[in-house]
């Protein structure tokens, strides 16, 4: 007999998870059904390990300044291996406490793929459940390009699979995973390429942010090679070699990873059998609340084109739980103004508007940039300093501000206060009333001029 429940959540990642236990919480029975490790992308190849690495990234850096501040040096070797293996640790307790929370929650875990048989039915393995409500979190997948010898490099997964940590290493890709890869590599020493089609990279960042970061992974030693297109990758006695559609070649590697985009995981949900609508990508449209073409099926997260950010698709499927169970009818994502942080080497965080996006929506007559540029406190006895940038982009009389953008040290951690603060329709005079904590990078937001 065919097992029923309120909701199932297909995806036993950070959306899914969020959706079922809300939902419990009010309940409901409900069930996750996944394949592989609780947690998803972030948890496990994703957002926690890439942070991981970033912070030991982040520490020898700081070694680095250790002697300006009157402490012998501090340089030492660093050990992948142990980290790596302290790392997977760490990711195991977190997958355990996944599995913890959906227990107490009484939600049912499914090991295994789901696919449709119709609208209320997933099929898992040979056992079919039913529900009235059924939520599609499947995330996505990184790709690898169709060239020869591809299978000769590795993508964001296998990255974080490496035992040995690449000396000599390709990027190929221009967004967030590229970006911050190279950072922490090049961090720890690797001899870092970062190969793009076009000039810059991170194209949808405010020019000030993609510019300035540009310049600082310069002068750290990554070698920027702009409007290259990888077309084959060879191997001989020297290592891997890349070449370039114009018959360039980079030679010499030990490493080359594929960092050029993401696919969602709907190719094995036998949508069609729902009758759920698919793009040509492979996403999964639906409306502000949710829904798929199909009444009582729902998308959330990766698989959608929504922005694809961990904290997006908790707080959407948390709200999608909170109308469907929880009596909130017009519960939903708002998904203007969403903050977001680049673990880069400098960090970079953003929320709102960009300055060409603000002149394009409100016309240039009606914005007001305002921009800041130093040296931090921490840098104060480097040799070779880096530089802090930032921007408050306002618009109209009252000088609302509707994009702020911060690049440079603490970048990822000031960001969320003020992102609050724009979501609440902060203005100029706001920032301006508000006194400074002093000594800080941040205080720079608040005495603008």
């Amino acid at each position: 007999m065919t097992k029923h429940y309120d909701l199932i959540a297909l995806g036993g990642g950070s959306g899914g998870i969020a959706t079922a236990n809300r939902a419990a919480r009010y309940g409901a029975k409900c069930a996750v059904v996944e394949p592989g490790r609780l947690g998803g992308t972030c948890v496990n190849v994703g957002c926690v390990p890439k942070k991981i690495l970033w912070n030991a990234a982040n520490i020898r850096a700081k070694g680095a300044l250790a002697e300006g501040y009157g402490f012998a040096p501090l340089a030492g070797a660093f050990d992948w291996a142990a980290l790596k293996r302290a790392r997977d640790a760490y990711i195991g307790r977190l997958n355990e406490r996944y599995a913890t929370g959906l227990k107490d929650n009484g939600v049912e875990r499914i090991v295994g793929s789901g696919r449709f048989i119709d609208a209320h039915q997933v099929a898992v393995q040979d056992e079919v459940y039913s529900a009235d409500h059924i939520v599609i979190a499947t995330g996505g997948h990184p790709l690898a390009p169709a060239i020869s010898g591809a299978e000769w490099g590795v993508t964001s997964d296998g990255f974080f699979a490496l035992e040995q940590q690449p000396r000599r290493v390709a990027i190929v890709g221009a967004g967030y995973i590229a970006v911050e890869l190279a950072g922490v590599l090049n961090s720890l020493g690797s001899e870092v390429s970062l190969i793009m089609r076009r000039g810059h990279f991170l194209a949808s960042f405010d020019s000030m942010l993609r510019d300035g970061l540009m310049e600082a992974m310069l002068c750290s030693g990554v070698n920027m090679l702009t409007h290259r297109e990888v077309a084959a990758v060879g191997k001989t006695s020297a290592g891997l070699a890349l070449t370039y559609s114009d018959g360039e070649t980079l030679s010499g590697l030990d490493g080359i990873v594929w960092a050029i985009g993401r696919a969602p995981n709907s190719g094995d949900l036998e949508l069609d059998r729902a009758g759920i609508t698919i793009q040509d990508s492979g996403h999964i449209p639906t409306d502000d609340y949710q829904n798929t073409n199909v009444a009582g099926v729902y998308a959330i997260g990766d698989v959608t084109p929504r922005a694809a950010l961990t904290p997006v698709a908790i707080a959407a499927g948390r709200r999608l739980a909170d109308r469907l169970f929880g009596g909130m009818e017009d519960r939903h994502l708002d998904y203007t103004q969403i903050p977001t942080v680049v673990f880069s080497h400098p960090p970079m965080g953003t929320v709102g508007l960009t300055e060409d996006q603000a002149c394009e929506r409100h016309g240039s007559e009606a914005i007001k940039v305002y921009r800041t540029q130093f040296t931090p406190m921490i840098d104060a006895f480097a040799a070779d300093a880096g530089k802090t940038a930032m921007k408050l982009v306002t618009v109209g009389k009252k000088e609302t501000i509707v994009g702020l953008h911060i690049l440079g040290e603490g970048a990822d951690e000031m960001l969320q206060g003020f992102a609050v603060a724009l979501r609440m329709g902060a203005t100029k005079q706001d920032f301006d009333d508000t006194i400074a904590i002093h000594p800080t990078s941040a205080e720079e937001l608040v005495t603008m001029r």
